[in-house]
């Protein structure tokens, strides 16, 4: 029997069959593991999201494969799988900038990344950011939260948070992984209990929710050199017709105030290529890396942490609230000065002006007026 034949065999056993005969492959050790198929990554994690195997196996599944290394064929499949639980809605508007931060947040610096989208909203750019409240294994300071804090509706359904998009006074949105793939937010139990980064982690950001009518650009941030290759892989096997890959403070879409840096781009489908960043060119120069998180914050216990004192995430989420509405009135400081540095580069990365100089000095001019602040609602 050829491999081919094996496998559709595999993809089309029942679902406990077929999770016994992967987790039998790929949990064998680090020399005898094997790789599966794109199909049977993708039947299995269907099999995961309709709850049809054992939440055990369940786990397995995710852990081996992040011991082994998922090849690029498991990655695809599994955000195949994910992609199909998504149904995806068509916003009123030609082109649609999707940024996707962390979705476990940030525990080490107040992020600036959810008021991005009213930025370019207001520079003409429609655009959206995704989440959802409380996501291991980090559990930090999240989109959700900082927007919610600010007074942003944040339990939309898919099809209102489109005509935000499509509305010129907002021209914005924040969807919420709930609403556009509850599959999915159901396993956020299951994988606290994996404890480690896995395949989920990696594709979520990938499903497209909202998509624009001609073009949708993804715009996201990474920490290990490995994954601009892969988030970039997966973006084209998703459709996006172009990725801004920036390495940034945490994993999100700010670079280092502090430092010069790379990023990765690629466009109409292309390969991604690398291009170094400064802050200097944009005149930024505030002598931290990220905004810094305030020293009066307060500490909490939370759950499943051995009584750990950490970070109190309402309180943090309230201050970067405080910080967000602030730059985008034109306030000065570490805040204003990320806002600036990645609208810019998106700016440029989409071609809207001819060097990050002058896109910073669009975006600049757009927070001196006022009237991003005025979108938050």
């Amino acid at each position: 029997m050829s491999s081919n034949q094996m496998s559709s065999n595999q993809t089309a056993a029942d679902p406990k069959s077929l999770m016994r005969s992967i987790i039998q492959r790929i949990a064998t050790g680090p020399q005898m593991s094997k790789d599966i198929t794109l199909e049977e990554a993708r039947a299995g994690m269907a099999a995961i999201l309709a709850q049809q195997v054992d939440p055990i196996q369940a786990g397995v599944f995710l852990i081996a494969l992040r011991m082994k290394r998922e090849a690029d064929d498991e990655l695809r499949g599994i955000l195949d799988a994910v992609r199909d639980t998504t149904a995806p809605v068509v916003a009123a508007v030609d082109e649609l900038v999707d940024i996707v931060d962390p979705y476990d947040g940030y525990n080490r610096c107040l992020p600036a990344a959810p008021f991005l989208p009213a930025l370019l909203a207001e520079c003409g750019v429609p655009a959206m950011t995704q989440g959802a409240a409380a996501v291991g294994p980090k559990f930090g300071i999240t989109h959700r939260a900082v927007l919610a804090a600010a007074g942003v509706a944040v339990d939309l359904s898919p099809a209102d948070a489109a005509a935000r998009l499509a509305d010129p006074a907002l021209g914005w949105t924040y969807l919420d992984q709930r609403a556009f793939c509850p599959a999915l937010h159901g396993l956020l139990d299951l994988r606290a209990g994996v404890v480690k980064r896995q395949a989920l982690t990696t594709v979520e950001g990938l499903t497209k929710p909202i998509v624009g009518r001609t073009k949708t650009h993804l715009v996201t941030g990474f920490v290990h050199t490995k994954y601009p290759r892969i988030y970039a892989l997966l973006a084209r096997h998703a459709g996006f017709d172009s990725g801004l890959l920036v390495r940034g403070v945490e994993g999100g879409v700010i670079p280092s105030l502090r430092q010069s840096g790379v990023c990765f781009n690629f466009q109409d489908g292309g390969t991604e290529q690398p291009f170094e960043i400064d802050p200097a060119v944009l005149d930024i120069d505030v002598g931290v890396r990220a905004v810094p998180l305030p020293d009066d914050l307060p500490q909490t216990i939370r759950p499943g942490d051995d009584e750990a004192m950490t970070l109190d995430t309402a309180a943090a989420a309230q201050a970067a609230a405080q910080a967000g509405m602030a730059a985008l009135g034109g306030e000065r400081g570490p805040t204003y000065d990320s806002l600036v540095f990645t609208a810019a580069l998106i700016l440029w990365h989409l071609g809207r002006e001819p060097s990050l100089a002058a896109a910073g000095g669009r975006v600049r001019a757009a927070l001196s007026s006022g009237r991003a602040a005025q979108r938050v609602r």
